[in-house]
């Protein structure tokens, strides 16, 4: 059913038309569309641009559509050019040219907004519950390592014996972080725009600010024209996403690397490997490279949307008609990816042994003699030059820094007595590092400790927005 047309003189070109046709993907909306038509209703009811009777039988077909809709009994037809002109069709169906009467005072620019916000608070409070339970099955993994040694990296080179918990655990704060941010978007967001219009506003006796509390957003628009045009939710949403992605990515490449024969540090499940069509020994990390790929595309999404939005005079433009597609790609990329990462997580093996008897290779005890120096009062620059002499000697002498003699230590420096020897443990080295946000594993249970209970207080305050939030779409 169009919603234009009065001036034309004849019916769009097929590929006009064509071109033009969104229901295939902005059917989504439907929902909040029908949800915001009930707050819009309200708002016409009470300034008695429609009456009593009249508002009272819109209001039973609008519920009676939101039910077919659930229910997948009313559905698009290949006529229908957008959700807008799909759900009127259904409405005047029920009710005849009264069905049409929800078109006073709001334009398709206003409302497909407010829809796509309202999508967008409901699947990102989704996706923010879901990243709460990613980073509990990673500090939960990350508990059980916290005592067992491994190398760390910088440059994917040994740097300094770490406790493996820890390096597990870096992941769920990227996370925590994430969930902020989404947190952050939720208040920029939370900004009805129904009651702008096509981008003046209306002089119709309508109520921006009651609809914005009858659909449950913090606040209404500021500027008609910034409320139909903007789409920085959109974008930062997808940002937020993108962020998601890179964050998984680096799981992905962690893994990979990690359960490779070279590493044969981690052992995945079954579950979460696949095999090869021609190599009947193989067995593939996918699900850490499939993270890994897509976040390709998440990044993408956010690039598109950027360089759509870059160039738009005024107020609406139809480009904006391409916001949807990358947004709802990328939470569903997410909805299929984070499941698969967190049993990933949660079903693999690290293999101890391995990990510690690697852990001191590459001089990583290296740090410990300059410490050592440094706290007999050597500078830290002459104690650096002097662990580095340390290390020029293994290389030369073909053997690790433990095995050099106290004549050789005492040879690079009068104060490398045979004490030395007591910081040159890996485990000595771990437990040593006991600064707020160290390896130290006294350190480290702490911090899952400490990064579980904010895990669990954001989880509390997701739920209450989600429940609010259906509550609101009940209404």
């Amino acid at each position: 059913m169009a919603l234009w047309g009065g001036r034309f003189s004849g019916k769009p070109a097929d590929a006009v038309f064509a071109l033009s046709q969104s229901i295939a993907f902005d059917w989504r909306l439907a929902p909040y569309d029908l949800r915001s038509s009930m707050a819009h209703l309200a708002v016409l009811e009470n300034a008695s641009h429609i009456s009593k009777d009249d508002a009272q039988k819109i209001r039973k077909a609008l519920k009676e559509l939101m039910n077919e809709v659930a229910s997948g009994k009313f559905l698009p037809i290949s006529e229908d050019e957008d959700v807008h002109s799909c759900l009127e069709r259904g409405l005047t169906e029920k009710l005849g040219t009264l069905g049409g009467s929800l078109r006073a005072g709001r334009s398709r620019n206003d409302q497909v907004t407010t829809d796509l916000r309202l999508f967008s608070i409901d699947h990102m409070l989704i996706l923010a519950q879901t990243m709460t339970e990613l980073i509990e099955v990673i500090l939960n993994k990350a508990s059980e390592y916290v005592n067992d040694a491994a190398p760390g990296f910088t440059h994917i080179q040994h740097a300094q014996p770490v406790s493996f918990g820890h390096e597990i655990a870096k992941h769920a704060h990227a996370f925590a972080r994430d969930v902020d941010r989404i947190n952050d978007w939720l208040y920029r967001t939370s900004v009805s725009s129904l009651g702008a219009g096509a981008l003046s506003g209306s002089s119709l006796k309508l109520d921006p600010v009651y609809i914005a509390k009858n659909l449950g957003f913090e606040r209404s628009f500021e500027n008609s024209i910034d409320a139909v045009s903007d789409r920085d939710y959109v974008a930062e949403a997808l940002f937020i996403t993108s962020l998601i992605g890179v964050h998984l990515s680096r799981i992905g490449e962690e893994w990979t690397l990690l359960g490779s024969t070279e590493f044969s540090w981690a052992k995945i499940a079954d579950e979460y490997s696949t095999g090869s069509s021609i190599m009947p020994q193989k067995k593939n990390p996918d699900m850490a490279e499939l993270a890994r790929g897509k976040t390709g595309r998440l990044i993408g999404n956010l690039m598109s949307v950027l360089a759509m939005l870059k160039g738009l005079p005024f107020a609406y433009n139809r480009d904006l008609q391409e916001d949807k597609e990358p947004l709802f790609d990328s939470l569903d990329t997410l909805t299929l990816v984070i499941p698969a990462i967190s049993g990933m997580i949660a079903t693999t093996d690290f293999d101890r042994v391995k990990m510690k008897s690697s852990a001191p290779t590459g001089f990583s005890l290296a740090t410990e003699i300059a410490d050592y120096l440094v706290r007999k009062n050597v500078p830290f620059a002459q104690a650096h030059e002097s662990a580095g002499a340390c290390v020029a000697l293994c290389e030369k002498l073909s053997c690790e820094l433990h095995e050099l003699t106290d004549e050789q230590f005492a040879e690079i420096h009068a104060s490398l007595e045979p004490s030395i020897r007591e910081v040159l443990t890996v485990d000595g080295a771990i437990a040593s590092r006991t600064t707020a946000g160290g390896t130290a594993p006294s350190q480290v249970l702490v911090q899952i400790s400490d990064a579980l209970k904010k895990t669990l207080d954001q989880r509390k305050e997701i739920a209450r927005k989600s429940k609010a939030f259906s509550e609101m779409m009940g209404a």
